[in-house]
């Protein structure tokens, strides 16, 4: 009893709950899995839906997430909890997700929580692959959840970005002219060569499959509102963690943190993008604080809204940033913590003008790594520049969509949030983005990218500092010799060169 009476509002409301996770094994999924585990540690279980993967059994995954980094203080504080995680085998892409009778039934009986974070995050994934999970893997989701005796809140994870045809994005969910029943059905029976014929036609005014199907998929949960208690939650573009569970943990090179690592290591020297513009992102453990206290306040909800909640998880108009800003503190950051091997110093930068643009990407992106390449083949090393390039270039096209618009979020739902959480929870819970510091931020993110990604110790920054000042010479003296030759080139073609030397002394 003693211990009930110092638990917080939201950690008591979670004392011996069972949930259910879907998307456990991505970025989101993992913090959400340690946030609950360790915060919320009275809970009875997390069953979490996963598959076998490069041989390993679901069970074996999870044995081994216990060795990563975003699950080090459950490991050594309270590694007693982490045996309430559960895997139950299965996908959301598999007809009733591809899990037995028993566990399905284990489901129905016991799930109380459950929250929908998987999906395809591949903003160039074939249509059908993209409705199959974000569309699809919902509705199979949803009819689950129909069947679940005790389901006290169903949060389906979103993206901010689901009604990018729109200047202002409020928190409510938008009609389509597409119905997403109509485009299950099309993507069963069509052909695959037909289906991506017709794809761009679709997908307007969407510039990707990522964003309109999950558009249709929020019109799947709205529509099974009136039957279950469910919420849509939108985060904007989610980065690195600011201090839970590590410092600057991230998985993976997706979204910003790709651009600031092959930034910092040279390889993209332009971006089209608008300084201007704000850079809507949001720390990965501010938006899963965000997802746990919103599954509190839908449960705790007494009678429901007359319209589905929706929550946009973004930053509050006081703390917006443009991407200048974040460039500038970037590099400054990146020249105080270089990465290591880098391809060419780091002076990257952004334009709005495509011209522009495409010049710097032919002379200081392709130059150099066909430049790189024909070394790597003089001296019998396998090639790999040309091809890193492609995979950026590619990247860059698809995320210049986001870089050069502005969109206006409002979250008064979502902010409202922490004003109704008792002083502990806001603590222990935190979503506020004001008390953030940028810079300090951005050190973590590009040390985060550093160590977890890179696999770059901090004890290599010394070495890495060295290279960059060589770096930074290399870079200073190939502009030399590249503006000489382009002098040069001019008076030649203009037939002054004669006259300049003769007028410098030099002939």
């Amino acid at each position: 009893m003693k211990d009930l009476v110092k638990k917080t509002p939201v950690q008591t409301w979670y004392t011996g709950k069972t949930i259910f996770v879907t998307g456990g094994s991505g970025f989101m999924g993992k913090v959400l899995l340690e946030k609950l585990l360790y915060s919320c540690s009275d809970l009875e279980r997390i069953y979490v839906l996963m598959r076998p993967k490069r041989g390993k059994s679901p069970q074996t995954r999870i044995e081994d997430w216990l060795k990563l980094p975003v699950f080090k203080r459950i490991r050594e504080e309270k590694p007693e909890v982490y045996k309430k995680l559960v895997p139950i085998p299965g996908d959301v892409t598999s007809d009733k997700l591809g899990i037995s009778p028993e566990h399905e039934q284990l489901l129905i009986d016991t799930a109380e929580i459950v929250f929908h974070c998987a999906a395809t995050l591949k903003l160039e994934a074939r249509l059908k692959d993209a409705i199959e999970m974000n569309t699809i893997g919902t509705k199979r989701i949803l009819d689950l959840c129909l069947q679940m005796k005790r389901l006290k809140a169903l949060l389906h994870l979103s993206t901010a970005f689901c009604y990018c045809d729109k200047e202002v994005l409020t928190e409510k969910v938008h009609d389509f002219h597409h119905n997403p029943y109509d485009l299950m059905r099309t993507v069963e029976w069509m052909d695959e060569k037909a289906l991506d014929m017709i794809t761009p036609n679709l997908l307007t005014p969407h510039p990707n499959t990522y964003t309109y199907s999950k558009r249709l998929a929020e019109m799947l949960v709205r529509d099974n509102y009136s039957k279950l208690r469910v919420c849509i939650v939108r985060p904007s573009i989610v980065c690195p963690a600011n201090a839970e569970p590590v410092e600057g943990w991230v998985d993976s090179l997706n979204g910003p943190v790709g651009i600031m690592v092959a930034g910092g290591k040279g390889i993209i020297r332009s971006m089209l993008c608008n300084g201007e513009y704000n850079a809507e992102v949001i720390p990965v453990d501010l938006a899963i604080n965000g997802l746990i206290t919103i599954a509190y306040t839908l449960g705790q909800m007494e009678e429901m809204p007359k319209e589905i909640p929706v929550y946009n998880i973004t930053c509050r108009e006081t703390k917006r940033t443009t991407w200048k800003e974040v460039l500038d503190l970037g590099k400054a950051t990146a020249y105080e913590y270089p990465f290591e091997a880098g391809v060419w110093y780091p002076d990257g930068d952004i334009t709005m003008n495509k011209t522009y643009h495409n010049i710097c990407v032919l002379l200081f992106h392709w130059l150099p790594a066909y430049f790189i390449d024909f070394l790597m083949l003089c001296f019998g090393q396998k090639r790999f520049m040309c091809r890193i390039q492609n995979m950026v270039s590619e990247g860059l096209s698809l995320l210049q969509f986001f870089t050069t618009r502005q969109w206006d979020f409002k979250s008064h739902q979502y902010q409202a949030i922490a004003k109704h959480l008792s002083p502990e929870d806001n603590t222990i819970f935190t979503m506020d983005v004001d008390a953030i510091d940028t810079k300090d931020y951005l050190r973590r993110i590009i040390l985060g990218g550093r160590q977890f990604c890179m696999r770059e110790p901090l004890s290599t920054l010394p070495k890495a500092r060295i290279q960059l000042k060589c770096l930074y010479v290399l870079d200073k003296v190939a502009k030399a010799f590249l503006l000489y030759g382009l002098v040069w080139l001019f008076l030649t073609l203009t037939g002054l060169r004669a006259p300049v030397y003769e007028m410098l002394g030099w002939a």
